[in-house]
């Protein structure tokens, strides 16, 4: 299936392969071959009909133009794969074809199938996470000492260490790494149920067989059938939406420290990259623009999701439709997040010497709180704050820098002297235990790496 215009602005193309309509009716096939096997392995069919069936659950054999004309027919996609399937084995071994799909349903076929898909989708954006993660790693640990501004409501706050804005977005993603490795064990189960649950077509080898094709398919076998209940596949759509909304974070907060007011960090440049059709001076946020549109456009998708839970009785009539094109579309676009930003990340231009013009852009009023706790502490909080606040509007008032206004006021020499006043400006000075936190979560890191990855 060829790429579409704007598959690689947003997604990535591995993924796309992943969730493209042949890939889709493999997962379906991969189904029916390994539930041959298993049924011959416990029995319940000839094994001499395994190798026919096997051999046409290949995806080329298919009319995907008929396909689509069964699903709009039948109500779902599984229906005509399966009459196809049958008419395909049929014509090579007319005893075999009766064993096709033996004793399972179209639910079994599509949500396997769409497990086995979500199963390497995950696989590969959890190594693109893991490879950000590292990236970023780098980044903290290279600027643990990169004094720049902190900004709350869009505003100058106090300093702050380059290094530790980094941190704060590795940490976050640290523990969407953590989810995916626990949403794994919990979603990538079989579904195997018949026609309601049951495995009545199966008699009294419904768990023999079902214990068979978790064993052949590599998937746990859960403790009943989930076919109407939807939470499985709805926390794989949360938990990425999750994981793009922090990935929009950290693209909302490059992008703005690409602006030309505060050009403190720029994406990589290249040739053609993030550039202008009219205006040839324009740097733009390529993947920063990419991660945030995946950011407006999963949660309402995941919304989808959240809805389409709510189903009738043994199965959905409408929820479960819903879902089919809904949920490639959130891993689709989270992949294609985590991706740009890699992209964006890996070879970011950061201009530490424009971060420390930036403090001083108002010309030491960062620094009021700094100047408020070291008063605090001879005079009390409430009497410091309204000294500062009071050489704060003079600084402004009269265009000074905020040294010296607290160096004229009498009330604050009193109680600070000239040296003590300057010591109060230093970048670095006042910035808490921000390091600390750093190697924390640099350790935090590193031991999430260097945990197996679950069985």
């Amino acid at each position: 299936m060829p790429m579409g215009l704007l598959d690689r602005l947003f997604g990535v193309e591995a993924v796309q392969r992943i969730f493209s309509d042949r890939a889709r009716l493999q997962g379906m096939l991969d189904f029916e071959g390994a539930l041959a096997r298993a049924q011959a392995r416990t029995g319940l069919i000839p094994s001499s009909a395994v190798a026919p069936i096997l051999a046409k659950c290949r995806a080329e054999l298919f009319d995907l133009s008929a396909l689509a004309e069964g699903a709009a027919t039948a109500g779902n996609l599984a229906i005509p794969m399966v009459k196809q399937l049958t008419l395909l084995v049929g014509a090579d071994d007319e005893n075999a074809r009766g064993y096709v799909h033996w004793g399972a349903s179209s639910q079994d076929a599509i949500d396997t199938g769409l497990i086995l898909q979500l199963r390497e989708a995950l696989d590969f954006i959890e190594t693109d996470l893991t490879r950000l993660c590292d990236i970023l790693a780098r980044l903290a640990q290279q600027h643990r000492v990169t004094p720049m501004v902190a900004r709350t409501w869009m505003q100058h706050a106090v300093p702050t260490l380059f290094g530790f804005q980094v941190a704060g977005w590795l940490d976050a993603l640290g523990r969407h790494r953590v989810r995916f490795r626990e949403l794994k064990k919990r979603a990538l189960v079989v579904q195997f149920g018949g026609a309601v649950g049951t495995l009545a077509a199966l008699g009294d080898r419904g768990l023999d067989v079902a214990r068979a094709l978790g064993e052949d398919l590599s998937l746990t076998l859960p403790e009943m059938p989930w076919g109407a209940h939807r939470d499985r596949v709805t926390e794989v759509a949360t938990t990425l939406a999750l994981c793009a909304g922090t990935l929009g974070k950290i693209a909302r907060d490059l992008a703005l420290q690409m602006q030309a007011e505060i050009s403190e960090v720029f994406e990589p440049a290249a040739e053609e990259r993030g550039g202008s059709s009219t205006m040839p001076h324009k740097r733009n946020p390529v993947s920063a623009a990419t991660a945030l549109a995946a950011a407006v456009r999963v949660p309402g998708l995941t919304g989808v999701m959240l809805a389409s839970m709510v189903q009738e009785h043994e199965r959905g009539l409408g929820g479960w439709h819903a879902e089919w094109d809904t949920l490639p579309e959130i891993v689709q676009l989270t992949a294609g997040s985590v991706h740009h930003m890699i992209e964006a990340v890996k070879d970011l231009e950061i201009r530490t010497g424009r971060m420390l013009e930036n403090l001083q852009q108002t010309q030491g009023l960062i620094f009021a709180e700094a100047a408020m706790m070291a008063l605090a502490g001879r005079i009390g909080r409430d009497s410091a704050h309204a000294l500062v606040e009071a050489a704060s509007g003079r600084a402004v008032a009269q265009r000074q820098h905020l040294r010296i206004a607290l160096r004229e006021d009498p009330a604050v020499t009193k109680h600070l002297s000239a040296s003590a006043i300057d010591a109060l400006f230093d970048p670095l000075g006042y910035t808490g235990v921000a390091q600390q936190f750093i190697d924390r979560v640099l350790v935090a890191h590193q031991q999430l790496f260097q945990i197996a990855e679950p069985k």
